[in-house]
Formats: structure tokens, sequence, C-alpha cells
């Protein structure tokens, strides 16, 4: 039992390390009956190395090493003994295992079936009769080595040929690839740039123009994204187009005193189209909002409004980036307003716009801004109930302004900074109705900081003085704090903050009074009920003091506006505010109530 027991160990030990190309050259097994006998005693030593047992694919080649369990030593002087020990443990190890497993075309004991041609398409991939040992020849000649180490044949028909093809070959959508574009903002606010320049009455932020549904620096929270409309790709532009009609009721249209006050139905129209860039390196996005108000009951208190600013950010290099803004204001003055010094018996228009183009300049933690602006507004005619017509063409202005701003990053959430604004307003006609001269040249000095907390606290707060003086001696020279607050303060996933405050000084038309210091506060929270409901709640303060003149003006206004989406391009909308001002001036004060219902279509 000893021979045996030392062979199976010397065959465990030497068998995988022993070439492919040893076992090819061994002789016909002793076990395959068709095989020829050796000469001599060379004949048993030949045999004793191709028994069957199991088998180890070679890591290095295609081919097949036999490591049967009665491997047989080769270089032994008792050949004779161990090749018989050899043969007999390998037929009980077929026994024991059970019928051989199919090798691979590589090993040269497989029977062929061909007539040796050499072809490698028909070379057997698996071996065809269990038990067969290797080492048989084919019409009395060993197959060749190139043949031996030919790749096996391509399989076909495989039971997993389908289901490749259908994740490789097929094209699938994957919800989380695409692309989900947030609702765009369904109101733009007073523009900030527009009250530090002065070139607006802001007083329309409390009524159905620029009051309801606008939001302040941040835009508002996004929509789910199972509802966000999806807009439409326009080359590198993505376009979110929005129309949205409501119906209801204003208790005062014309914004003017309780005993002159008709009340009417209102049909609001309004059109909202918002175009983002997607851009590697620079950026360009634009909001820009339209409406119509209409009242069957009062014509004359019927008057379009529209806002609209766009942003350009182009990326030069690492440190320099150059801005580019414009912007526009459509709006109406009320009947009551200091500035007709009359009841007229319509609202005239006024319209604003200009554009800003600036620079700035990283230089480490150090940032440097210089930025210029063109502002423009006009007028539009007063016409009186008995005819008459009140000229404003001598209200037309431009303004030119230069701001330069320099902050330190003193961490990534919070860069103080100082600011400086020069500006120069000059009128068309030099010569008011009044014989005044209003051209003016104006000069501030701010310093705040820019805080970011967590990113669920954002904030930029600023106070400074501002200085004005009139070409005309008349007109007296104002002084007045500046400040300016924006805030957007994320208190939980559901529910956002905002607030903002800005003060500045506008242009008027009153006798004797050379300018008006304004203040407008608001606060608004958005709180997402459901998915797809979401309420906002909101409040706003404005102070109007006109310098050199008696007339002091305080209004408020609180609104409600509660948002049902029902898909991504149909909304329901449901809106109340309620606004009042108290005024020194004549005829000026008021107070109304206005309700909407409407639906929100996003093509």
């Amino acid at each position: 039992m000893r021979g045996p027991v030392w062979a199976l160990a010397a065959a465990l030990v030497v068998a995988p390390l022993a070439s492919p190309a040893l076992a090819q050259d061994a002789g016909p097994s002793a076990a395959d009956p068709s095989a020829a006998p050796a000469e001599g005693a060379e004949a048993p030593a030949r045999a004793g190395p191709r028994t069957s047992g199991i088998e180890t694919r070679s890591p290095l080649r295609s081919g097949s090493i036999a490591s049967g369990l009665g491997a047989a030593n080769t270089g032994s002087s008792n050949a004779g003994a161990t090749n018989t020990g050899s043969s007999t443990l390998g037929t009980t190890g077929a026994s024991l295992f059970g019928p051989r497993a199919p090798v691979s075309s590589g090993d040269a004991s497989a029977p062929s079936t061909d007539s040796g041609d050499g072809s490698v398409s028909r070379l057997p991939r698996f071996r065809t009769a269990p038990g067969t040992t290797g080492g048989a020849t084919v019409n009395g000649a060993r197959p060749s080595l190139l043949r031996q180490r030919a790749a096996p044949p391509r399989r076909l028909g495989s039971a997993t040929r389908q289901i490749t093809q259908a994740r490789t070959q097929q094209s699938t959508t994957d919800l989380r690839l695409t692309p989900v574009v947030q609702n765009p903002v369904s109101g733009v606010p007073l523009p900030i740039p527009f009250a530090r320049l002065g070139l607006v009455n802001p007083v329309g932020v409390l009524g159905l123009g620029l009051g309801l549904g606008t939001t302040e620096l941040g835009g508002l929270k996004p929509v789910d994204p199972a509802y966000a409309p999806l807009g439409f790709r326009l080359g590198t532009f993505t376009l979110l187009p929005a129309f949205t009609q409501s119906l209801g009721y204003d208790t005062n249209p014309n914004q003017t005193t309780a005993r002159a006050a008709q009340p009417s139905l209102v049909l609001r129209s309004e059109g909202e189209l918002a175009v983002r860039s997607d851009w590697s390196q620079a950026e360009f996005n634009s909001q820009m909002r339209g409406s119509y108000l209409e009242y069957p009951d009062n014509p004359d208190a019927s008057r379009p409004n529209a806002v609209g600013v766009s942003r350009l950010r182009i990326d030069a290099n690492r440190d320099t980036r150059i801005d580019v803004e414009t912007r526009f204001l459509l709006d109406s003055q009320r009947t009551g307003s200091p500035d007709l010094n009359a009841a007229t018996a319509s609202r005239p228009l006024f319209a604003t716009y200009g554009a800003t183009v600036g620079v700035q300049e990283t230089f480490n933690r150090l940032q440097l801004s210089l930025r210029g602006s063109l502002d423009r507004q006009v007028y539009e005619d007063a016409r009186l109930s008995n005819g008459t017509v009140i000229r404003q063409s001598d209200r037309d202005a431009n303004q030119y302004g230069v701001r330069l701003r320099a902050g330190y990053e003193v961490s990534p959430a919070f860069t103080p900074f100082v600011e400086t604004l020069i500006d120069t307003r000059v009128y068309d006609t030099p010569v008011d109705q009044y014989g005044l001269r209003r051209d003016s040249d104006g000069i501030a000095f701010t310093a705040g900081a820019s805080v970011e907390l967590n990113r669920a606290l954002t904030a930029e707060v600023s106070a400074g003085m501002q200085h004005r003086s009139y070409v005309d001696r008349s007109l007296r020279p104002i002084d007045a704090p500046l400040v300016s607050a924006a805030l957007i303060w994320t208190v939980s996933p559901l529910t956002t903050v905002r607030f903002n405050q800005q003060t500045g000084v506008i242009e008027t038309a009153v006798p004797g009074s050379s300018g008006a210091f304004t203040d407008v506060a608001s606060l608004e929270v958005q709180h997402d009920l459901f998915r797809n409901l979401s309420i906002n709640l909101g409040g706003t303060y404005l102070s109007t003091t006109y310098e050199g003149v008696a007339i002091r003006e305080r209004g408020y206004s609180v609104f409600a506006r509660l948002d049902y989406r029902f898909n991504r391009w149909l909304t329901f909308r449901g809106s109340y505010i309620w606004s009042t001002l108290n005024s020194t001036s004549a005829n000026s004060s008021y107070e109304g109530h206005a309700v909407l219902l409407g639906v929100r279509v996003n093509p």
C-alpha cells in the first residue's frame, strides 16, 4: 500500500506544476482498450501519467493539466509497480466520483469525430464520452499542439442570449437621470437697485401689481421634483413658460379714498417666461412676467403690469468674472398720488429700464468688484375727468452710477465688505413745469457682511449713509441712512422664511420737495402642507417721507396664497390681499381687499 500512497502524494504536488505539453506527449492510457501497447518496459511507464482522475485547468494556458489521483513517477526504477497502482487508483477514483466531467477543447485526450482536417471550428468543446482517458490518437496521429490550444468555438443559442441583448442593445430610461427643472419664480420682486437708485415709486408693492406673489432675493423654495415643470429645451437653454388666468373681486381697484372707491369684478391674465442656460462655465438666467388687470365694473382702473430681470455671468478665468444685468419695470400710478397733485380719471403708466455691467476680481481671499449702471425712467401724461391733461414728460430722466465694492472672505460662511456708490441724475427737460432744476448728484457709503450658516441661513446686511445734492439751490439736500437686508432662513425642509428691507431716495414731482425717502420691508413664510400643496403668508411695510413738505405716508399689506398642483403642468391658485395706506396728503389714503381664484398652466 505504500507504493500507491506515495504515488498519490507525488501526483498532488507535482501535477499542478506540470506543463500541458508534458501531458500531450504522454502515451495511450492503460485504461483505453483501443490504445496500442508500447514496446518493452516503456509502455506502462508511458501510459501511467495519463490516468483518469481530477483535472485542474492551467491559469497560463487554455489547456488542461491532468492531475490524476494515481499519477506515476516516471523517474522511479520500479515503473511497473508504480503504474499498476496508478491504474488501480484511477479506476477506483472514477467509480467514487462518478463519470468523468467534460474537459476543455485543449485536452488532447478527448476523442475527435473529424478526419484530422484541422478545422478549429469543429473542435469539440466538451467530452462526449464519460470515462474516456486522455492520450488517445486520432487515426493513429496525435492532435497538433495548435489545435489543442485553439480558442473554443463561440457558443450559440445560450439561455441568457435574449437577456444579454436586452440589457446591452436596448436603451432604457432611468428616471434618476431625467433632468428636472424647478418651478420658475411666479412673480419677480421690485428689483433692489431700483429702490436704491430712486427711479421708482415703491407704492406699487402694496397692490395687486408687484405686491401679490412677489418674492425677494433667492426666489421661492423649489417645488417637489415630482411636480416641477420640465420646460422646453432650445439648444443650450431651458424655457419655462407659464400662463395664469384668475377671476376675483376687488373692493378698491383704483386705490383711492373710501368715498370714491368703486368695487369691481377683476380678471387677471398673466404670462411668465423663465430662461436658464446649461453651460459649463458661464451662466444666463432670465425671469419675465407680464399681466393685465381688467375691471369690467370700473374700466378706468384697468391697467397692465410687467417686470423682468436678466443676468449673465461670464467666467473669464479662475479669478475674473464679468456680470451683465438688464431690467425693466412697467407699472401705473395710483390716482391719489401726491406726484399727480390731482384726482385723475385713469392710472397713468410709467416705465423704468436699465442695465449694469461689472467685473469682479479675486485676489486670494480679497474680492474687488466695479460696476457701472445706466437707468432711464419715462412717464405717461395724466388725464383728469374734465379732459385736462397733466404733462409729465418733464419727469423723464436718466441716471448714471458707479459702484465699487471690496470684500474679504474671513471664512466660507462670513465675508465682510465695504461699498461706495456714486451716481448722477439728468432730466430730459432742464427745468420742470414748476420752474425747478432737478438734476442731482449722490454719494453713498455702506458696510456690511454676507453670512451663510450651514446653507440653512443666508443673509446679506449692510448699513451706511447717503447724501444727495441738487442743482437748484431752492431744493434742500438730503442726508439719510441707507439700510439693506436680505435674509433667507430654511427653518425645515418644509418651511422657508424670507425677509427683505431696502431704503433709498426716490425722485418726486411735488412742488417744493427735493425728493422722497423710502423704506420698504417685507416678510414672507412659505410652508408645504403636502408635496403638491403649499401656502404662502406675508406682509409688507412701506414708509415714504417727502423732503421739504409735510407729506408722510405709511402703508401696510398682508397677503395669503394657496397653490395646489394637480401635476407638472396644472396648478390651482387662490390668493387674498389686504392693503391700506395712510397719508397726510388730501385724497391719498385708501384701503382695499382683493380675492383671486385662478388656474396656472405650465405647458
